[in-house]
């Protein structure tokens, strides 16, 4: 498994996994049946079908698209790649790009992601955005790569003995990855702590991976232990581990809580509200709005596992489902957000599995905050500001464990708001769920 990221963590609008963004989030997962028979034109008439059905927006942007249908219908393909194309550019017309197509491989990538498990080495992969070398920006922890000792900041030079001067990510992402119990073998370059560069090879045996998008913490204050937790992605690993997260820092009594949401392009919208209710008492999550103006609402149901206090930490990389919890916990009155605005992903996506492997993401609704706030393309605005330089931006990028750190500028004012809620609660109890 490959993970590609931006040289630059924090601030990044997109986490890639495997190729796949995940700018997305907030999906539906359905299966479409119908028989794709060997004229492509089926293929093109049934994603037609399935967005002149579900699309949010009514008018398709303004465009015919019963006009749009009998022009694509009416061309000759000579094969399913020309199809793909043509579906491509049909979906074009809506000037969504949530509303996408993915090709077999792409939605294989998608799903996966989405499922919290896969197959491959286990590295996160990026490229120098210099040099164009590619990077391990860090290897999954327990990975195949991380036993066998790849570490952060090694330049792959080879893969199989092919060399990558000039190599795409994605191709490399095809060569690294594979079947389960198969080899591949990455010649990596290492700067050693005397300055001198050692090429190494690393046999690895690639393995079913199982991704932990959810790291906790303790963490000392004057007023007592705080409780860090950093969510990456809302997968479906996420609810889960997030339950043990906090389950875990609440029995060794931590005061209040910092929970990071930077960089967290999003995931299932399922996933975000399962988390929003350990945290939220009552209240109204997220409602979505279809074009039909029928309203979905979720809310909490009584059984948030703390109410102490929380700050919640976001910037330009925190999307869709990352800003469906957090727009919940503000309104809610249940945090104070510190960072900087959020992405504005206000869309909801359903993904469709299309009869040849392929598949298709919809834009089929807009959520809402609980106040009644419309976010997409406006984001969420931080309770407190506060922005890295450039400077403190690359020196997190290449120091990653100082990531949630005093060392890291928007932890260290998230832990000096928590700890002032914090006294506010030892003074007045009642006050513990508030801002």
């Amino acid at each position: 498994m490959i993970v590609v990221k931006s040289k630059l963590v924090l601030g990044a609008t997109a986490a890639v996994v495997a190729a796949v963004t995940l700018t997305s989030a907030g999906i539906h997962l359905s299966h479409s049946y119908a028989f794709f028979r060997a004229d492509p034109r089926d293929l093109i008439d049934e994603v037609w079908q399935i967005v002149n059905y579900n699309y949010v927006d009514g008018t398709f942007n303004q465009a015919d698209w019963q006009a749009i249908r009998q022009d694509f219908l009416g061309r000759e393909y000579s094969d399913r790649d020309a199809a793909y194309s043509a579906i491509r550019d049909m979906l074009d017309k809506l000037g969504d790009p949530y509303t996408r197509f993915m090709t077999p491989d792409e939605f294989d990538n998608m799903r996966i992601d989405t499922s919290g498990e896969l197959t491959g080495v286990g590295i996160q992969l990026g490229q120098d955005k210099d040099t164009e070398a590619l990077l391990v920006v860090s290897p999954i922890e327990d990975s195949p790569a991380f036993k066998a000792g790849v570490r952060a900041k090694d330049t792959i030079l080879k893969i199989d003995g092919q060399s990558t001067e000039g190599m795409d990510i994605n191709d490399a992402v095809k060569l690294i990855r594979g079947p389960i119990g198969t080899s591949v073998t990455l010649t990596v370059a290492r700067e050693g702590d005397n300055g001198k560069t050692t090429a190494l090879d690393f046999e690895i045996v690639r393995e079913r991976i199982e991704l932990h998008p959810v790291r906790y913490s303790e963490r000392p204050s004057p007023e007592g232990t705080v409780g860090y937790i950093r969510l990456t992605q809302f997968n479906g690993n996420a609810s889960l581990e997030m339950r043990e997260a906090i389950e875990s820092l609440e029995e060794k009594g931590v005061v209040g809580y910092v929970l990071d949401l930077r960089s967290n392009p999003g995931g299932l919208l399922l996933s975000s509200v399962q988390i929003a209710r350990m945290w939220l008492p009552s209240g109204t999550i997220v409602s979505t709005v279809n074009r039909s103006g029928e309203v979905d609402r979720q809310r909490a149901n009584g059984t948030a596992l703390t109410d102490k206090p929380l700050v919640v930490l976001v910037d330009g990389g925190s999307a869709s489902a990352s800003e469906i919890l957090s727009g919940a916990l503000q309104d809610n009155d249940r945090a104070t957000l510190v960072g900087v605005k959020t992405f504005g992903k206000g869309l909801v996506q359903s993904v469709r599995h299309l009869p040849d492997g392929s598949g298709v993401a919809v834009t089929v609704a807009k959520y809402l905050t609980p106040s009644g706030r419309d976010i997409n393309k406006q984001g969420i605005a931080p309770d407190v500001v506060i922005d890295l330089t450039e400077q403190q931006r690359e020196f997190l990028a290449e120091n990653r464990d100082r990531i949630g750190t005093e060392e890291d500028p928007q932890y260290a004012k998230a832990l000096e708001i928590l700890r002032e809620r914090v006294a506010e609660a030892g003074r007045s109890p009642a006050s513990a769920s508030s801002r």
